[in-house]
């Protein structure tokens, strides 16, 4: 994993089955476009989070595609119904190929 680079998300630990449910997500990044320069005229190479995905026990639920021009540290508010306990997969994917994930399970109660 980069350095400083931290996934967080906010998932409620259960609901009911059928509920809709508001899943928070954001990470540190510094998502350099590539057309900023150092202090000593070098340009800074890019490096964003491209891709964001959501997915409920192997079903996407979200699928963001990310440009450039998207903030530092990027933050993700949605819904999703919860049919049935199990588990949220979070994934970032980085220009440099790495990938960033989070597992947030949710029971039914």
């Amino acid at each position: 994993m980069a350095s400083g680079v931290r996934p967080r998300v906010k998932v409620p630990k259960s609901a009911s089955a059928g509920e809709t449910i508001t899943l928070k997500t954001l990470i540190s990044h510094p998502m350099e476009s590539g057309q900023r320069k150092d202090s000593s005229g070098n340009v800074i190479p890019r490096s964003i989070i491209n891709r964001f995905t959501c997915e409920f026990n192997g079903q996407m639920v979200v699928d963001v595609t990310m440009e450039p021009a998207i903030s530092t540290n990027p933050y993700f508010e949605f819904e999703a119904t919860v049919p049935e306990a199990g588990d949220f997969k979070f994934t970032w994917y980085d220009d440099d190929g790495d990938v960033y994930e989070e597992t947030k399970p949710v029971a039914i109660g």
